[in-house]
This record gives C-alpha cells, structure tokens and sequence, in this order.
C-alpha cells in the first residue's frame, strides 16, 4: 500500500511540475497549454512521459548555422529588395505580382525568403509522373544530388531511388541523402550500405540516441526537396514510397501536388538543404560557387521559398497564408490532407467567407490519422456554416498542400493546414507569384472536383451521435496531433 501511495505522490509531483512547465516556462498558445493540462491531469501515470516524448519547445532555440560570410550576402540581397520593394524598384514579370508586395516584404523580414522571378515552374500531380521527372534529372547529373525527405520506405520505389543514387555516386557524383527518424523509423540503416559503399553520404534528421526513445520525436523535418546541380529543384507533398504512386490498396490513388523548379529559387532550395544537412551531419557542407550555379533561364515566375519550423519565433508559411486569404477579392481553393487550423488562420478563412469569397476546401475521405480526420470534420463544418463549399476527394487520398487565391497568388509545398505544420514541423513551401502557374493550380482544383462530392450543411447536421463525440474529442487534443 505503501509503495502505491508513495508511487501516486511522486507521479502527483511530476505531474504539477510539468504543469508549472507548461504555464510559465514554455512559449505556446492557449489551447495548446490546455490540451497539455489536460492529458497531464487525465492520465498522471502516463501524462509526464507524453510531454517528456511529445512536449519539447524548441521555440528560441538556433540549431541552423549559417557561416557568416554566406550570411552577410544575404543580408545585403535582403536589405537591397527591401530597398527596391519601398521604393518601387523591383520591375515584376507579371503585372499581378505588384499587388502582393507587402506579402513579398513580410516572406523577405520572416523568412529571409529572397524574392527571385527568373523561374520556370512544372506541376506534377501524379506520383508516376514526378518521379519519372525526377529519375530522369538524377540521370543527367554532373556534379551533386542533394535529397531530403520525411519518409522513405524500403520497398519497389525506395530501392529504386537508391540505385538510381548509389549508381550516380560510383560514377564520381556527390550524392547526399538527407532523411528523418521518425518518418523512417522502420527503415534498417542497412538499406544504405551500397550508396554509402559507393560514396554516396547519409545523415539522420534528429535520430533516436536511444533504441526507441526520441525526445525530439514531436518535431520532424517534413521537407521533401530534391536538389540536382544547383540548377534544378523539386518541392511538393510526394515521399519515396509504393504508396506515392497508388500501390496501396487501403490508399487508393494519391494525388499529390508537386513542383519541378529551374531558375534562382533554386538557390534558396539549397541553402535550405544545406542548413538541415549541416545540422544532422559532422561533414559539412561549405557554400560553393558550384553550389549556385548561374542561370540562363527564359522563366518569368515570381517565387519565394519560404521555410518555418519550431526553431523559430514567427510561423512564417502559416502567416504567408493568412496573408494570402486577407488579400483575396474573388475567390480562395485550399488542398490539404489535414485540416486542423488554429484560430488566426480559422478566422481569415471565416471572415473571407462571410465577405462573399468563393473558399472551397478539399479534403480527403480516407483517413490515415483518425483523430486528425475527425478533428478535420469538426473545424470544416464551423466554416461550411459560414457558407464556404467543402469537397470529400473520393478517388484515392489526396496529400496535396496548395492554396491558390484569385488565380494569381499560390504556394505549394510541405505544409499542411494544420497546427502541427505551423508550429511542430520543419517545413517549406513555395509562394508563387504568377497568374499562369496560380491558374494551372486553379484548374487542376476544379479538375478535382470531379471526383469529390460536396460536404453540405444539410450533410453535415445528419452526423450521428458517435460521430459528433468522436469530433469533439479530437477537436479538444487537436493543438497536440
């Protein structure tokens, strides 16, 4: 009884000490303070150990090194562009861009996101597709390969991605492969031995120190870039895996929304890359002219690349699209696979809405994160109330992140709609600054709609009891998911 009693007060103790963490030592918003409260007092026995694995705040912290020579060049792009933006110096390709300056301003002061409009942008929204894209560039390379990705899986598609590395590293090419722990959990570190044998490198992003036990676990890198010679990128929503290309038969069909980039985005591309893989690897990466190779492109998109993660003090790509939702006029189509807004972004999207904007959202009607799906339910029917539309894709799941406002402003990238992406994970997305890309999106959302059908409010009310429970519990952890 003794030892129950004492085992009770100790789990007690801890459980008002990470409480006390929670209120007035970490930076984090209301509901996200609650919901940790909540799952403290609710489960003392296993509560600390959650926050222990899940609760970490790595708000104010450093850890992506730039040196100091590369960053005081940029520093003098970004003073220069700030200069030409005040002053109207910057003459932009595309009449609409002008209207978005500001937005340009606040990606230049958040994200030091270089404004470049040299660009020539390729959609894909089939896995096979990109990845033939991709193969084919990694065929071509000359001098280096720079991959990162959440997950990759050790089946048909990541063996083949990994020949297709291993054979380009045994002919002299500098191939560096970047991966996450968690979202590769499962895969053995044996599934590189012949890329590495070859002289391909790898490095993990945030590994497990011990078997099993991550306390970085809650934050991931959720980029997925690919980076051929400097002069080619592609960023979007596809990992390495059968799945990525429809195999799986509870999946379905994946649609996804992914970008082939050649011009001077690149160049921020790869100063992405390079800072994740200096920070996960002991062989570091030193900026190169080889690096940022010159471009003579005829490509006249506008892009910024934006990059946000719990490093840092502002949720940039959440704030691009806050941004982008109060600058619209006619009409917003949002993508996602999740969609677990926090109140800023449910706000601009409510307010758009009740302003007479045209706002579609689509969303998925498989779930692969079940709290996630229902919490997704219960955030749509507060805004179909408001009178935006809502579309259930029934072809398979889509995994697209694309936000694209009055065919002329869009980004596409990492990011889901959801509280984890803002403030949990290492993310990037592309803002772009084009009516002819910002119309291919648009039409691609409305191609889409085809295969959806619409989530009325009629719809919505005639939900069951379970399903209305199951909302309410998964609104009440979403801060969490």
């Amino acid at each position: 009884m003794n030892l129950i009693t004492n085992t009770f007060s100790i789990l007690l103790i801890l459980n008002i000490f990470f409480a006390i963490a929670v209120i007035f030592f970490e930076r984090r918003s209301a509901s996200t303070t609650w919901a940790w409260l909540m799952i403290l007092l609710l489960i003392p026995g296993i509560g600390f150990i959650l926050y222990l694995l899940f609760g970490q705040n790595l708000s104010r912290r450093k850890i992506f090194q730039i040196q100091s020579t590369e960053a005081k060049e940029i520093a003098n792009i970004i003073l220069e562009q700030k200069l030409q933006l005040k002053n109207n110096g910057i003459q932009f390709k595309d009449y609409s861009a002008a209207k978005y300056k500001d937005m340009i301003h606040m990606h230049l002061i958040n994200s030091d996101s270089v404004f470049t409009q040299d660009n020539e942008v390729k959609i894909f929204t089939d896995g096979r597709e990109k990845f033939d894209a991709l193969f084919n560039t990694i065929e071509k390379a000359n001098d280096h390969i720079h991959l990162v990705y959440y997950i990759i899986k050790n089946d048909q598609l990541g063996k083949q991605i990994l020949d297709a590395l291993t054979k380009k590293a045994a002919e002299g090419v500098k191939v560096r492969l970047l991966y996450d722990a968690f979202g590769c959990r499962f895969l053995p570190k044996s599934f590189f031995k012949k890329l590495k044998n070859a002289g391909g490198e790898v490095a993990i992003f945030f590994p497990f120190k011990i078997p099993f036990i991550n306390f970085k676990i809650n934050y991931r890198n959720h980029r997925k870039l690919a980076i051929i010679d400097g002069k080619y990128a592609f960023i979007g929503g596809f990992n390495i895996g059968d799945e990525y290309l429809g195999l799986n038969k509870k999946m379905g069909y994946w649609r996804d929304t992914h970008l082939k980039i050649s011009g001077s985005a690149v160049y921020t591309i790869q100063i992405r890359f390079s800072l994740d893989w200096n920070n996960a690897s002991s062989k570091k990466i030193t900026f190169q002219p080889k690096y940022f190779p010159k471009f003579n492109t005829n490509g006249e998109t506008g892009i910024q690349i934006v990059s946000s993660g719990p490093d840092s003090e502002w949720e940039q790509i959440k704030n691009g699209y806050i941004k982008m939702i109060y600058s619209a006029k006619e009409n917003i189509y949002i993508q996602t696979p999740y969609f677990i807004p926090d109140e800023s972004l449910l706000d601009a999207i409510k307010i758009a809405s009740l302003s007479g904007i045209d706002v579609r959202i689509m969303i998925p009607n498989k779930p692969d994160h079940i709290f996630v799906y229902w919490a997704t339910y219960s955030y749509i029917g507060e805004l179909i109330k408001t009178g935006a539309k809502c579309y259930i894709y029934e072809a398979g799941f889509i995994h697209a992140k694309t936000i694209v406002v009055d065919g002329k402003v869009a980004s596409v990238g990492t990011a889901n709609v959801d509280i984890r992406s803002f403030r949990l994970n290492f993310e990037v997305n592309a803002f772009i600054y084009d009516t002819k890309i910002s119309n291919q999106l648009k039409s691609i959302f409305e191609k889409d709609i085809e295969e959806c059908n619409e989530l009325t409010l009629a719809l919505y009310k005639k939900r069951s009891a379970v399903i209305k429970v199951k909302e309410s519990v998964s609104r009440l952890v979403s801060p969490i998911l």
